[in-house]
């Protein structure tokens, strides 16, 4: 089995020390690279730990070597293409991101900056954390069966407050939502 650990990490944006401080309890550095580099034994233990640090499942912290798994070759710069000194497992944003429930929308018709054919993936949160949802696309089932989608600019007690993407429409206010979900990530086939 190959580890994953630095890849998911440099994703995140995290230094060793980052993470280090980031494990319960903390650790060093030192410690993380050499779970990282395979120099120390990854045991269920250090998975568990490493993973909660991470917010991610602790099984995404490795894969079968037989797997062939996208890589990441470049990055683009002012400059142009740079080829990265060495390629690295690309990490979903999806396993990257949190506990809630995954949701896809499948757009089938254009709105504001949504084509046919993408696929926006959302992951369920609880209204009271609409905080961190606010100026972000998010999907809210109304009574009825029926979904608000669109743009969260407001939140006042049980109210919330969308903007649809679409252009000259009107905020709609959903009441006590049971839940709300948040863009993560967008698929679109070119």
């Amino acid at each position: 089995m190959i580890n994953r650990i630095r890849d998911i990490r440099q994703q995140k944006g995290w230094t060793l020390a980052d993470l280090a401080e980031a494990c319960s309890p903390p650790t060093t550095p030192q410690t993380v690279g050499r779970l990282e580099t395979g120099m120390r034994n990854l045991s269920l233990k250090w998975m568990d730990r490493l993973a909660a640090a991470l917010d991610v499942d602790p099984e995404l912290l490795v894969r079968s070597e037989k797997t062939d798994h996208p890589k990441i070759v470049a990055r683009l710069t002012q400059t142009g293409p740079q080829a990265l000194p060495a390629p690295r497992d690309a990490i979903l944003a999806t396993d990257l991101g949190g506990d809630g429930l995954l949701l896809v929308l499948d757009i089938e018709y254009p709105h504001g900056e949504y084509r046919p054919g993408d696929q926006l993936w959302l992951r369920q949160i609880a209204p009271e954390q609409s905080s961190r949802a606010i100026n972000r696309d998010v999907l809210i089932p109304k009574k009825g069966g029926n979904f608000a989608f669109g743009r969260l600019i407001d939140r006042k007690g049980d109210l919330v407050g969308i903007l649809p993407p679409g252009h000259g429409q009107k905020q709609e206010v959903v009441k006590n939502p049971a839940w709300i979900a948040v863009a993560e990530m967008l698929v679109r086939r070119l």
